[in-house]
């Protein structure tokens, strides 16, 4: 199945599937730390990806992206 043009897809390597969650991330060596970078993960790379940003201590927060797009949702993605 071909994935909707116009939906996130997921940011592992390769990956065409449709993005389900959201992490956000920062660098400290190089963002301010309110800065949030986001990568976009599909079911199957979620905890792969959460862990190659926890191990380097940049991972912040995992949210589903239904949550992250609504009004509510955290902060800016930058």
């Amino acid at each position: 199945m071909v994935p909707d043009p116009d939906s996130p897809i997921c940011s592992a390597k390769g990956c065409r599937a449709a993005a389900v969650w959201v992490l956000a991330w920062n660098n400290p060596k190089v963002h301010t730390p309110e800065r949030r970078k986001t990568w976009l993960a599909c079911k199957e790379h979620r905890e792969y990806l959460s862990k190659f940003l926890g191990v380097r201590g940049f991972l912040k927060d995992v949210v589903k992206l239904e949550d992250w797009e609504s009004p509510d949702a955290g902060p800016s993605t930058g």
